[in-house]
């Protein structure tokens, strides 16, 4: 068996198609007008598809432009107190991982924020999260603690 080398693949069967050669005598059957028909814009060279490059600067005006900046930092996942509060038991240590378990947050890596959405009724010690000054008040006023 031959080895496979730059010289000796082929392509398969069908896969490839020949070139339309035209204006090589009326015998070939694209001759005189070379399948341009008669006249016109599109009959000529450099017509119709050349035109495409004045049309650019309009094409260009027409297109919104882009403002702001989108952020290559993922966004944190958020919670809620109202969460917390139906999830966890009274005096549970939660992280981004356990909450990962019970189901609530998908990616942990990316870091939980804790929003004062709700009320909070248990104490709860929360480590590797992040929270807002309102949900830490809360946590704090329900006898809770927040370290990162």
């Amino acid at each position: 068996m031959n080895s496979i080398t730059a010289h000796t693949i082929e392509t398969s069967k069908g896969s490839t198609r020949k070139a339309k050669r035209v204006g090589r005598g009326n015998g070939s059957g694209k001759g005189t007008y070379s399948a341009r028909g008669l006249k016109g814009q599109r009959s000529r060279s450099g017509g119709k598809s050349g035109n495409k490059r004045r049309g650019l600067k309009a094409a260009l005006q027409k297109m919104p432009k882009l403002r702001g900046f989108k952020s290559p930092h993922d966004k944190k996942e958020t919670i809620t107190l109202r969460t917390l509060n139906i999830i966890c038991k009274d005096g549970d240590k939660v992280t981004p991982f356990t909450l990962k378990d019970i189901g609530v947050v998908g990616k942990p890596d990316r870091g939980v924020k804790i929003v004062a959405t709700g009320e909070l009724e248990k104490k709860l010690i929360i480590t590797g999260c992040h929270a807002t000054k309102q949900a830490l008040e809360k946590i704090e006023k329900a006898g809770g603690s927040l370290s990162f």
